[in-house]
């Protein structure tokens, strides 16, 4: 069972990710721990992705998709895995589309939870993290005992830069702008499944595991 996540930064599809991973026993993959493997392991691709991300700039497709495949082909995956944070882009997407034609394979479903803007602001600005000993919290969800303080060290609470409304706001936008072409992308693929990512956490796992089985 070869699985895309999409879903808006917030909407919870990492959580899920693992989730189904764990209970079908397919390995969970984000572009992230990919890159970070091969430049450890300081493979030819590993080495060119650093060169790029020590400039800041974006990592080609090229590149990226060339650590993917191989990645999607070691032994843990024979039976399948789950794809979080990749592809971000409609050339992703068909890259990869052809890419798995060309060996006889394909993707058999991209999951999108869905959440809408307000529902993932508010939730992302609710967060509050520690800084000294990196426990997080939520003010709605699991707040600290005491309002601002950290139950686990006593330590004052922040919200990080990435979890502010305006930083959230944006982050939303280049989600809009670059990715939800996916889901009209992988719609017209036949493959597409939305979920109501609004629902508690336990009911969003049991709909997308109605979706798979």
């Amino acid at each position: 069972m070869k699985i895309i996540m999409l879903g808006a930064p917030g909407a919870g599809k990492g959580t899920q990710a693992k989730r189904i991973a764990n209970k079908y026993n397919i390995p969970h993959i984000s572009t992230g721990d990919i890159f970070r493997a091969n430049i450890k392991e300081k493979t030819e691709l590993g080495n060119k992705a650093k060169e790029y991300m020590d400039k800041g700039e974006l990592v080609p497709d090229d590149i990226t998709i060339g650590m993917l495949l191989d990645r999607i082909h070691k032994d843990d995956c024979k039976n399948g895995f789950v794809l979080d944070g990749f592809p971000r882009t409609i050339p992703q997407a068909k890259s990869l589309t052809n890419a798995l034609s060309e060996l006889g394979e394909k993707i058999d479903y991209a999951i999108n939870v869905d959440v809408p803007d307000e529902s993932i602001i508010s939730r992302m600005s609710g967060r509050r993290a520690c800084l000294n000993c990196g426990n997080t919290y939520h003010i709605m969800y699991s707040a600290p005992k005491t309002e601002n303080v950290c139950d686990n060290c006593g330590n004052e609470l922040v919200i990080r830069d990435d979890d502010k409304p305006e930083t959230v706001k944006k982050r939303l936008e280049v989600y809009h702008d670059q990715t939800q072409p996916l889901i009209d992308y992988y719609d017209n693929e036949k493959i597409l499944a939305s979920v109501d990512g609004t629902k508690d956490m336990e009911e969003v796992f049991l709909d997308i595991i109605a979706v798979l089985e």
